[in-house]
């Protein structure tokens, strides 16, 4: 039998909670400690930016530290995400190296070194995706870095290899969420707050209460989630705590890195730009936005007054995630998307549809055009190594 730590804990600060699950990922993959599955709670509120982007672009600045959330940058990629009490971290350190693919497919506290991170992601959410379903919320893992339910995203994930091989598994479960608080913590393409952007956001993401009809408590969620990790890797989990050696660890690495300015305050090389395009057609109105980060698509939004199947027009917002900007590339993308959900589509014409997504984009990049030629508008590349292994997760909307 092999055994893992668990480590519960609630209401950590933003620093403390990312410089543990930094440090016990390099102290794991060096043998220096014991695999670990931390399940534990941020001390409400926090945002956490992805390690390549820009915090400025992201959260609300102005508004985080006047109602005294906490901004830090998290060691994986992908994109931001609010933390505190009813939202459980995830976070599960192994060696990076060693027995390659275990007997019957299932991963037994190593990971194969040859996988993907797309597999790797699909292997350690497992645990959650189990958890789930022993809840009776009907949990799947979709794309690239999704735990979904019915189309609405309810986890997000993440995976970072650290220098001395040990691999950082990340996942972010919504039991419950405060979407008016998202959305003045985190930055969407709305301008504004309205009942009816609430109500989008809802639409494409779901949490554990809304699924099962009841005010669940945190706990008994990690408690399902623990026994979900341990019938997918076949071992058994022993309450622990950190060591003495570990919490000095990790207090070094708080205070010289998710303590200080420049690594929060990090820049990315390109600035975010949004746009927006309404477009009247006989099926209704299309009213997009979308955000462009350099020539890459970040996040489309879908809205209007048509008809469509639930779930449809989420696949067609994800299908053009983290894409390129280029038009015929977005064209191809969106008639794929569209011809694999064609009868819950059928009344959305695609022509229309390109049409008001590219011209969306265009006024992104005209906005994004008037920013570069801004002389006071200087950014400055990340610091730092970029680490063998990241993988995006998309913000919750």
């Amino acid at each position: 039998m092999t055994y893992w730590r668990l480590i519960t804990d609630d209401g950590v600060t933003a620093s403390f909670g990312l410089a543990a699950d930094e440090c016990l990922a390099a102290r794991v993959g060096a043998g220096e400690s014991e695999p670990t599955l931390r399940l534990y709670t941020y001390r409400s509120h926090c945002a956490l930016v992805g390690r390549f982007q820009n915090l400025d672009n992201e959260v609300y600045r102005e508004y985080c530290q006047a109602h005294g959330v906490a901004l830090n940058r998290r060691p994986t990629g992908g994109g931001a995400i609010i933390m505190g009490a009813d939202q459980l971290g995830v976070a599960l350190t192994i060696p990076g190296t060693g027995l390659g693919q275990p007997q019957g497919g299932q991963p037994q506290g190593v990971a194969p070194t040859y996988a993907h991170a797309r597999e790797l992601m699909a292997q350690f959410s497992a645990g959650v995706v189990n958890g789930l379903r022993a809840l009776g919320v009907a949990a799947s893992f979709r794309r690239k870095n999704d735990i979904e339910v019915n189309g609405r995203k309810i986890v997000g994930l993440g995976i970072y290899r650290a220098p001395s091989g040990g691999l950082l598994f990340h996942a972010s479960l919504l039991v419950g969420l405060d979407i008016p608080l998202m959305l003045r913590v985190l930055q969407t393409p709305f301008e504004k707050i309205s009942d009816k952007e609430i109500a989008t956001i809802a639409q494409r993401i779901t949490t554990v209460r809304r699924e099962i009809g009841r005010e669940i408590e945190l706990n008994e969620v990690r408690a399902r989630v623990a026994d979900g990790y341990a019938a997918a890797f076949g071992v058994s989990l022993v309450p622990g705590n950190f060591t003495a050696v570990e919490r000095r660890a990790i207090s070094n690495l708080q205070s010289q890195k998710y303590d200080t300015a420049e690594w929060v305050n990090q820049t990315t090389a390109v600035p975010d730009t949004t746009g927006a395009a309404k477009l009247k057609t006989p099926a209704g109105l299309l009213d997009v936005r979308v955000t462009l980060a350099g020539s890459t698509l970040k996040a489309v939004f879908i809205g209007g007054d048509f008809f469509a199947a639930e779930g449809a027009v989420v696949d067609l917002e994800a299908s053009l995630r983290w894409h390129s900007a280029e038009p015929n590339a977005v064209a191809a993308t969106l008639a794929c998307a569209r011809a694999a959900r064609a009868d819950d589509l059928a009344a959305l014409p695609l022509d229309s549809l390109t049409q008001v997504v590219q011209q969306a984009i265009r006024r992104a990049q005209v906005a994004e055009s008037a920013a570069r030629s801004d002389p006071y508008g200087c950014f400055v590349s990340p610091t730092g190594t970029q680490p063998e292994m990241t993988q995006s997760e998309s913000a919750y909307a």
